[in-house]
């Protein structure tokens, strides 16, 4: 026979332990913590990445610059192969004029459909080796989401495990609370001595 409520826990009744108690109170904590609390907690850390890695990029910037140069080298003849969404690019010699008009050359990567004689962008660090492009916008928001989305899971993960610590905590203690009191009710119905 069920009565179809799913508040037992919360009504007084002879069946009704303090584990039960407990273990309704960590229901509802829970179902804050994960509707609230853990869309916080990855809002928090994205913007913490977001600060971060927009910081580290305005770092990258200021110390890189991009001059024109002209590719010298010859290309491989190889069909270029998928890189996790960035531009293919191959290691190619190629020579540029810095900005007090000394030439320089060196090998460099370049976008692999660039021949010889084109002439591309290269980004120099201060020293004037050629870097990587500074990362853009797209790029500090794409590691600020995948920040979010790990520390909203993390945050779940943990009330989660910690929801499960506590149900078998109280599970233990509803079992001993239970056994207690049929140790006490056993010798009236079945007439033993304890």
């Amino acid at each position: 026979m069920r009565s179809g409520r799913c508040d037992w826990r919360w009504r007084p009744n002879e069946l009704r332990r303090r584990s039960d108690v407990v273990e309704a109170w960590t229901v509802l904590a829970v179902a804050v913590l994960l509707l609230i609390g853990s869309p916080l907690a990855g809002c928090a850390a994205a913007w913490w990445a977001y600060s971060d890695a927009s910081a580290h990029a305005d770092a990258l910037r200021a110390d890189r610059h991009t001059v024109r140069a002209e590719v010298v080298g010859e290309a491989r003849a190889a069909a270029p192969s998928v890189q996790g969404g960035r531009p293919v690019t191959q290691r190619v010699m190629v020579r540029w004029t810095d900005e007090d008009g000394s030439a320089h050359s060196g090998r460099a990567a370049i976008p692999a459909e660039a021949r010889r004689g084109d002439v591309v962008d290269l980004w120099l660090d201060s020293r004037g080796r050629a870097v990587p492009p500074p990362p853009d916008d797209s790029v500090v928001w794409q590691h600020s989401l995948a920040l979010g989305i790990c520390g909203t899971a993390g945050a779940a993960s943990v009330v989660l495990l910690g929801h499960s610590v506590v149900r078998r905590t109280a599970e233990r203690h509803r079992l001993a609370e239970w056994e207690r009191d049929w140790a006490r009710t056993e010798p009236q119905w079945t007439r033993r001595r304890a």
